[in-house]
């Protein structure tokens, strides 16, 4: 047993008393002391607040850990600054014989210049090089690259969406006890920041690689497995359910059915209902409806709820579209869209209707604020709009897709609630919610008699919305025990 004394919870101060991973007793703090708490361990919390463990909707693990190790493109501003990087990384720190030289996280939305094949060659030569879009949606190869991943005599070296996909998913060349390594270091950054759970979407196996991880000792995390189309067929035939548990704790749970129908604001491939600035395409639609259904039924009719992807409005439109007409089927709960970054006025309350949740990004609206103001002008009302989901009667769902943006919660929660970030003004503030709104979103559960023990513990009061870029985690427990402490 544990006993947490001087918790900060609602106006007061309380003692929480957890048992067998789940909360059995909160009473007022300096309250008579009984014959249990002389045999629990006694953690003093100080006022600090107490809230639910929080959760990630939406990551990437595997991308995570090989972002935090690549060329970090984050800060250039042109193509020509992007390989001027790559260049000077090659120098001063070349890669080992045989692999690729990586960069990560650009975002050519905004760039001045176009990037090229050549442009690339003349700062890499011939060591093979691929810069990994901020978005995961776009992968820029010198020519060397482009021999190497079998896109020889490419005319440009960039290349989008399931192309981009094939060259990523190739990187992904590091070896199993040392990535695993990795997503240990992950789990520990992430519960430091109150992490206690992540849907995973890694494009993988991530049944069999995951059970296989437990198996051998990860247990810093709760993690919801995403199916993707390729094993999509082996997880039905094997009776796997959204929900089922994986392992032996229940910290391994079957997730929900990923597809991608559209592609990225930044890659200009979010299909929309109109056109893009200055050209007449309207980005890419890489499922149609009829592949959709095929695979929306045999997931629903098997018990995997679909997450599916729509960032563009037109896209968004089709997937709601495509919900209705699963032959009066009832959607699994945990049924999501993901993204919906932009949203038909009259396409709000149909999530509700419908029974799909809305898993956004939040801290996206802050990195791509520039990028929606030119290629989503005069539309941007509607854009990451998350007052007028949760208004429409949408239930949301907080994540932040890392390492597109980074696995912290509260990150993710100062741009849900402030709308700001870098001293900028509010970016359409009358789109914000509130904290409590926010953390709801966050969470799997409350504090409460008889709710599990997933709990955190903040040394600054979150309902200050001020306090909440770059919150102190001073506990984070799940299931009652500690995995992260600076107490």
């Amino acid at each position: 047993m544990t006993l947490l004394r001087r918790a900060r919870l609602g106006a007061g101060l309380v003692d929480v008393r957890l048992e067998n991973g789940r909360i059995s007793d909160i009473r007022p703090a300096g309250g008579a002391a009984d014959a249990a708490d002389a045999r629990s361990d006694v953690i003093d919390l100080d006022g600090r607040w107490l809230l639910p463990g929080l959760w990630d909707h939406h990551a990437h693990l595997t991308q995570l850990a090989l972002t935090l190790r690549r060329v970090d493109l984050s800060g250039v501003a042109s193509a020509a600054e992007a390989a001027r990087v790559m260049g000077a990384s090659l120098a001063a720190n070349p890669p080992e014989r045989g692999l690729p030289l990586v960069g990560a996280a650009f975002r050519d939305g905004l760039w001045p210049d176009v990037p090229t094949v050549e442009l690339l060659d003349a700062a890499t030569g011939d060591t093979p090089t691929v810069l990994v879009s901020g978005d995961l949606h776009t992968t820029w190869l010198n020519s060397a690259a482009l021999v190497t991943y079998g896109f020889a005599g490419h005319p440009t070296g960039v290349l989008v969406e399931d192309d981009a996909f094939a060259v990523t998913s190739a990187l992904q060349n590091v070896p199993e006890s040392t990535l695993d390594g990795w997503l240990q270091d992950a789990a520990i950054l992430a519960a430091g920041r109150g992490v206690v759970g992540v849907v995973e979407l890694e494009m993988a196996a991530n049944v069999d690689t995951w059970r296989r991880r437990y198996a051998d000792g990860f247990d810093g995390l709760r993690i919801q497995v995403g199916i993707y189309t390729p094993y999509l067929e082996a997880a039905l035939a094997a009776g796997l359910r959204t929900g089922d548990a994986l392992d032996d704790e229940g910290l391994l749970t079957v997730g929900p059915f990923k597809i991608l129908t559209d592609g990225s604001l930044n890659t200009r491939t979010a299909y929309c209902v109109d056109p893009y600035p200055g050209t007449a395409e309207r980005g890419m639609l890489t499922v149609t409806t009829d592949e959709l259904l095929p695979l929306l039924r045999a997931a629903v009719g098997g018990g995997i709820a679909p997450a599916v992807h729509a960032i563009g409005d037109e896209a968004v439109r089709l997937v709601l579209d495509a919900f209705t007409m699963l032959d009066g089927s009832p959607l699994p709960a945990g049924t999501r869209m993901e993204h919906a970054q932009l949203v038909r006025t009259e396409d709000f309350s149909r999530f509700a209707a419908l029974g799909v949740a809305a898993s956004v990004q939040p801290e996206h609206a802050m990195d791509d604020r520039d990028v929606a103001d030119r290629y989503w002008a005069g539309r941007t009302d509607r854009s990451f709009a998350l007052r007028s989901l949760l208004d429409a009667g949408a239930e949301l769902l907080l994540g932040s897709d890392a390492p597109v943006a980074p696995l912290d919660p509260w990150t993710t929660l100062s741009a849900a609630v402030t709308r700001a970030r870098d001293g900028r003004e509010p970016w359409h503030p009358e789109q914000a919610i509130t904290v409590d709104e926010g953390i709801a979103a966050s969470a799997h559960s409350v504090v409460a008699v008889g709710e599990v023990a997933d709990l955190i513990a903040v040394d600054r009061d979150p309902h200050v919305p001020g306090n909440l870029a770059g919150m102190p985690v001073a506990l984070t427990l799940l299931a009652g025990r500690a995995t992260h402490s600076t107490l």
